[in-house]
């Protein structure tokens, strides 16, 4: 089956669909994303993920290009077409076609295009073994918390991750401290037992699987706290995992060459992360 995109107020086959050379998402960067993850041919999370949509608009003093309701039609729409039943949506906004000037232009009109693919399960490797991560310097500009498609930091990070061989690269600041993963947010679990995960700033993306995980913490009753960590902690910790939409909750059992504890996924990892599936299917199974 050939797959369908949403462009601009048209469902078109996927090797069809094209945006002008001058669109300033092209040309700029000049645009934002959200990816929400489908389970069962449903959208997951999707009322957060379309609050922190909405927000990436107005930090980016960018228009909704339809209402919500028309958005959401949209998007489930564009999952049926492509008969996704367990992967993701992914919805691009950018701000439009002008010609190329670094202002913005007087009267923009936001593009939009939605996509929708099936993705391929963990493996049962990954969960039981863990995956290993990289540590790479934090080079992103000052605004981490708008989701804006300007990724190419995040793509040079990623890609040095891939020729090591691991999963995911560890973004760490000038001061050694922890920020988040080049695609997902960042966690441990301290030798006392502490679950810790940075507080929400301009320095990362307040991912929605982080907030779904934050209340299951809490819902079992967790020792928790949001705060910065450095490197080091991370390299100590009891327990490490990386959260994001399409990970849910992945253990960290190698950083760069060495283990992380006995280099076995941890309990608490492995609690949080079977949690957040049932979350899923409770939300699917609702749908």
């Amino acid at each position: 089956m050939s797959r369908i995109a949403y462009v601009n107020g048209r469902y078109v086959p996927h090797a069809q669909a094209r945006v002008h050379i001058d669109d300033r998402g092209y040309q700029f960067g000049d645009g934002i994303y959200e990816v929400c993850a489908v389970r069962g041919g449903h959208m997951i999370d999707n009322v957060p993920h379309l609050d922190r949509l909405e927000r990436s608009l107005r930090e980016m003093a960018m228009a909704m290009p339809m209402s919500r309701a028309a958005l959401e039609c949209v998007m489930r729409e564009t999952i049926r077409r492509n008969l996704v039943r367990d992967g993701i949506v992914y919805l691009q906004m950018t701000r439009g076609v002008a010609p190329r000037d670094h202002a913005f232009p007087k009267h923009p009109k936001t593009q939009i295009v939605v996509t929708a693919r099936n993705a391929k399960p963990h493996t049962t490797a990954m969960i039981e073994d863990g995956v290993k991560a990289i540590v790479q310097p934090d080079i992103r500009w000052g605004r981490c918390d708008i989701k804006t498609i300007s990724l190419l930091p995040n793509c040079i990070a990623k890609q040095a991750a891939r020729v090591a061989g691991a999963y995911e690269a560890i973004l760490v600041d000038e001061n050694g401290v922890v920020t988040e993963g080049s695609s997902s947010n960042a966690w441990i679990v301290t030798p006392e037992g502490k679950l810790v995960t940075r507080p929400p700033s301009n320095d990362i993306q307040n991912g929605i699987t982080r907030l779904e995980i934050i209340k299951i913490a809490k819902e079992l009753g967790l020792a928790f706290e949001e705060r910065a960590f450095t490197l080091e902690e991370m390299r100590r910790a009891r327990e490490a995992f990386v959260t994001s939409a399409s990970s849910f909750a992945m253990p960290v059992t190698q950083l760069d060459e060495a283990p992380i504890a006995n280099g076995k996924p941890g309990t608490l990892a492995l609690r949080l992360r079977a949690a957040y599936v049932a979350h899923m299917d409770r939300q699917a199974g609702a749908a």
